[in-house]
């Protein structure tokens, strides 16, 4: 059971010393937004790199982009552990899952809450990890979109069928209500932002997290 707090919830002006306030974290989740793919705007492959360099945690890349074909390289190239990219925004997704892993990063492939499983079941062989969207991708703080839940059961009941070791990860609305559910569900990597950065002590809520979602 990994957690991710994801910087999104951070201050930006001191984002070195908010690493440093989670460094139990098992990944660092960063996302990326273009202000296209979705109606936000965050940060750029060398941001990604000089967060690369201030910190020993893995990052967890999230591009939240159109045409990742072009792009999810560059990121991979920064050193990032995983990077993933959206379904719904690539045109050749085996192209960019091949940059990311000639790159030297795992790759993720991300699902919005409307998007079905089996849109991605096909390419989940190619992939290290499948992150369920339970919120609206662009926006930290949103609640937790309950009826996405089964599709994460049905995303580990198809990566076991198959005998695939391919990671299920969860990002929107997850804090210590809903954790251990989504972990019963299937879940074993859980971004967590505002449960995480709302804290005076942010390791102290990752250790709450990680036990809560290993106790199912």
């Amino acid at each position: 059971m990994r957690i991710a707090p994801s910087i999104l919830s951070a201050d930006f002006a001191n984002l070195e010393a908010e690493l440093r306030t989670i460094s139990s974290s098992d990944l660092i989740h960063v996302d990326v937004m273009d202000g296209h793919f979705v109606p936000n705007l965050t940060i750029g492959a060398p941001v990604v790199a000089r967060l690369q360099e201030i910190t020993t945690v893995p990052l967890d890349v999230h591009l939240m982009i159109e045409n990742p074909e072009r792009w999810a390289g560059s990121y991979a190239e920064t050193g990032a552990s995983s990077v993933t990219f959206h379904l719904e925004a690539a045109t050749n997704p085996k192209e960019v899952i091949s940059q990311i892993r000639s790159s030297g990063s795992k790759v993720g492939i991300a699902i919005k809450p409307g998007t079905a499983f089996e849109d991605v079941s096909g390419l989940v062989e190619f992939a290290d990890m499948l992150l369920v969207m339970t919120v609206e991708p662009g926006f930290g703080g949103q609640g937790l979109i309950e009826s996405v839940i089964p599709k994460i059961t049905q995303a580990r009941e198809f990566i076991k069928a198959q005998g695939l070791e391919v990671s299920v990860q969860v990002d929107g609305g997850v804090g210590l209500a809903n954790i251990a559910n989504l972990a019963r569900a299937g879940a074993d990597t859980f971004v967590a932002g505002s449960a995480v950065f709302s804290e005076l002590n942010r390791n102290d809520r990752i250790a709450e997290l990680r036990l809560l979602a290993e106790s199912i």
